[in-house]
């Protein structure tokens, strides 16, 4: 009887004991959540259906933004893919980490604070898939990762089909990248917590094709019986009213290329919007992969551009440029632990993915980044509003003018380096597409000064 009522006994303390870890588990999961970071390339703001659009097929994308948050005013600090790309993994400015195209590598000092550094080193599992876009020293980008997928980089058409796992068959590098994504969520979704960043290659263009948006060829059909409306600000004068070094650079060059004849624009213009698409399609099979694997509950999405992108507008093509067109992205932050939807106005930056993934990971944010923790923003808890930031390109290419500048909710302010004799003043609520340079404007001249002057700080603090 009593070795019974002895087991009994054992056999309710075993589970009360297993209840009680089951418990501790579910909290250690609960604070350590799984993250997904996702970065397009040369996707504008407004080219998801969510911001508006109402010809881009998105779905994927727009319900991610109505589950999670979506940031209404997104940028980046620098509108180039290797210096933006280096800020966001490193929470930093171009002005510090000092590091884009034909500069040398990123240093030692720096990759000691980018986010997959300081959540391997605190117990997560790192995964990169698809275009890193960075030179570390050292190749240390190879340590960072514990699953490190590096396609190619793109270079030519061909370069976009990649043969399938089973060598059967060319598949589109979107769609291989998302095998990828789900490939290592089969391996890692056991050894939580993890961080995965997924970087398409789309929907850059190819620039020594004649094609330039090379898309996945099942999307062939889609957009083919639409026509799409010219764009904004394309009319003559809005290039004539550009300086000559702008006028004779790199944005009118590839508007030559994609976009100055109708017919050629609709054919570019079809052929970036099915890249989106097919970046909407991969993101939908990562989703259903973490249904799948019973780890949609605890992984958080984040969703980003690594810059804009001049559509036509103003008869230019690329990035670059201080105008929104090219500095404001896309940003959406979906936690399924908090299914509160929220559309955000303040201020979000690509310095502030960075700070964002160590706070979700409990991690201590290094004092030396220059981003915010968004999750302050989304919580509504910030003592401290951003009201501006820096922009700049400090890339030295011969057909791409220089340029620095800020801005703020209202207002922007910019210049060239080079060519500091001209400079752009826009009175961002009244003239949202930065049409009337007011720089002449005496109205203004106390504003100017006042932005000039602040521009200047933000220079020499980001500096140092």
């Amino acid at each position: 009887m009593k070795i019974k009522l002895s087991r009994i006994v054992m056999t309710i303390i075993f589970f009360t004991l297993k209840n009680i870890f089951s418990q501790v588990g579910d909290k250690v999961s609960q604070e350590k959540p799984n993250i997904i970071f996702i970065l397009t390339d040369d996707q504008r703001w407004d080219e998801i259906g969510y911001a508006g659009n109402k010809i881009i097929q998105t779905p994927e994308m727009d319900k991610l933004a109505k589950d999670g948050n979506y940031f209404n005013y997104a940028f980046v600090t620098t509108p180039i893919c290797a210096a933006s790309r280096a800020s966001i993994m490193t929470g930093l400015y171009e002005r510090t980490h000092k590091f884009t195209f034909e500069t040398p590598p990123l240093r030692k000092k720096y990759i000691d604070l980018s986010y997959p550094k300081l959540l391997k080193e605190n117990g997560y599992k790192t995964g990169f898939i698809g275009k890193f876009g960075m030179s570390f020293e050292n190749n240390i980008d190879t340590m960072l990762f514990d699953y490190y997928k590096r396609p190619k980089e793109i270079g030519t058409s061909k370069s976009y089909f990649r043969l399938s796992k089973d060598q059967t068959k060319h598949v589109h590098l979107t769609n291989q990248i998302g095998e990828l994504s789900t490939d290592f969520l089969e391996q890692f979704s056991n050894k939580e917590p993890f961080c995965l960043s997924v970087s398409f290659h789309a929907p850059h263009a190819e620039d020594q094709d004649p094609n330039q948006y090379i898309y996945p060829l099942e999307l062939d059909s889609l957009y083919q019986n639409i026509t799409f409306p010219n764009p904004l600000m394309s009319e003559d004068y809005y290039f004539l009213s550009q300086p000559k070094f702008v006028r004779e650079g790199l944005n009118r060059i590839r508007w030559h290329w994609r976009f100055d004849k109708g017919e050629k624009y609709q054919k570019m213009i079809k052929g970036y919007y099915r890249m989106i698409s097919g970046i909407d399609k991969v993101l939908g099979n990562i989703r259903n992969k973490l249904n799948e694997l019973g780890i949609e509950k605890n992984t958080i999405i984040i969703f980003m551009s690594d810059n804009g992108y001049f559509l036509g507008e103003r008869q230019f093509a690329g990035k670059w440029l201080m105008y929104d067109n090219s500095l404001r992205v896309p940003l959406i932050i979906y936690d399924p632990r908090n299914k509160e939807h929220k559309n955000i106005e303040e201020i979000a930056l690509n310095i502030d993915i960075a700070p964002t993934i160590l706070s979700y990971a409990g991690i201590s944010i290094p004092t030396q980044m220059q981003g915010m923790d968004l999750r302050n923003i989304i919580a509504g808890r910030t003592k401290t509003k951003r009201t501006d930031f820096l922009c700049e390109h400090l890339y030295n290419h011969p057909m791409i003018p220089k340029s620095e500048g800020i801005r703020t909710e209202k207002y922007k302010y910019f210049r060239y380096i080079d060519h500091q004799d001209f400079e752009e003043l826009y009175d961002l609520e009244n003239d949202p597409n930065e049409v009337h340079n007011l720089i002449l404007d005496e109205k203004y001249s106390d504003k100017l000064n006042e932005l000039r002057n602040k521009c200047n700080i933000l220079i020499e603090e980001y500096s140092n």
